[in-house]
């Protein structure tokens, strides 16, 4: 049996350079943080029968790996020449489609788990290659550099990413103190909606590579708000960053009108009201988990505000490992 894990992460600053749409024309950068919630692969070889069962909110025995039903379960076994005789599971501890990368985290898990089972050897920099060429060019979603990155480093990390596709992967320099009062100040609170990113990012593809002015300026303003934001947590400047990540939504959903909601709108302005300084929606926007920064003095009338509105919150720590084999026994 073998256990493979890999973190969903938090968005801090660039989301959406990492598409080849744009990276490929003006060059990509992402500051992004993984976080103490999993993506988990449980992988079993059958000792005698050679069918492929897997399971995940469903289950499915097939014959061969191109009857799978599931895309990147599908793809992840064809690419890795897996013909039978397995029996996959995968959980996770929060719901997909909340905007924390759990398809890039469930591929990066489900590739590390395969490379164990064929006794390979993979850099975390090639773990996050083939998963991002499995989900983005075999299984067809549109999808950028950011999420396999995370999982397969953890960390917060920064992502460069060159006009050619190469990324360019360092650790944020920051201190153990501004370190841990980040991580006090960032609260995290689940919307309840939950939703597919393809139709936003699938449109932010169309748009960034038809010219479509406001998207692309949309696209140049949040690169350059991440590399402020970089700097601002370098140099220790945390109410600074608070301020940036609100300018950073405010760029971000000129974008695209299904980027937010009027309910989540009236959330983010209650959150400014009760003292956050700046927050986001997770991932490509329109439902998931958002997020604020507040200092320390108004985290209560925060969070009472928020548990006022109906919306739970979800602690977390961050994840320093990035992704993991757990057991091989």
């Amino acid at each position: 049996m073998i256990t493979t894990r890999a973190p969903l992460r938090i968005p801090l600053g660039g989301g959406g350079t990492d598409l080849p749409s744009y990276y490929e024309n003006y060059g990509g950068f992402i500051l992004s943080a993984g976080i103490d919630k999993y993506v988990y692969i449980q992988l079993n070889t059958l000792k005698v029968e050679n069918f492929i069962r897997v399971k995940y909110a469903r289950t499915e025995r097939v014959d061969s790996p191109g009857a799978i039903q599931h895309p990147l379960l599908r793809e992840s076994l064809i690419h890795a020449g897996i013909t039978g005789g397995i029996e996959i599971g995968a959980m996770s501890d929060v719901p997909g489609r909340t905007g924390m990368g759990s398809s890039g985290s469930f591929t990066v898990a489900l590739l590390a788990a395969l490379q164990e089972h064929k006794r390979e050897q993979l850099s975390r920099h090639e773990l996050a290659e083939q998963a991002n060429y499995i989900e983005g060019v075999r299984a067809s979603q549109p999808v950028g550099k950011h999420d396999h990155y995370l999982a397969a480093f953890g960390g917060l990390t920064c992502l460069d990413i060159d006009r050619d596709g190469t990324v360019v992967v360092s650790p944020l320099e920051v201190s153990v103190h501004v370190l841990e009062e980040l991580r006090n100040s960032i609260l995290l609170f689940f919307t309840g909606i939950e939703r597919e990113s393809f139709d936003i990012l699938s449109q932010q593809e169309r748009d960034t590579r038809g010219g479509k002015a406001e998207v692309v300026e949309s696209l140049h303003e949040v690169k350059r708000l991440g590399y402020e934001i970089k700097s601002a947590l370098e140099g220790g400047e945390l109410d600074r960053f608070g301020h940036l990540l609100h300018e950073h939504w405010t760029a971000k959903k000129r974008r695209s009108d299904s980027m937010t909601r009027p309910e989540i709108d009236a959330w983010y302005e209650a959150g400014l009201q009760s003292g956050a300084l700046g927050g986001k929606l997770m991932g490509a926007g329109g439902g998931g988990f958002l997020m604020f920064f507040c200092p320390a003095q108004h985290r209560g009338q925060l969070r009472r505000r928020m548990a006022a509105e109906g919306l739970r919150e979800m602690n977390f720590q961050f994840d320093m490992a990035g992704v993991k084999l757990l057991m091989n026994a």
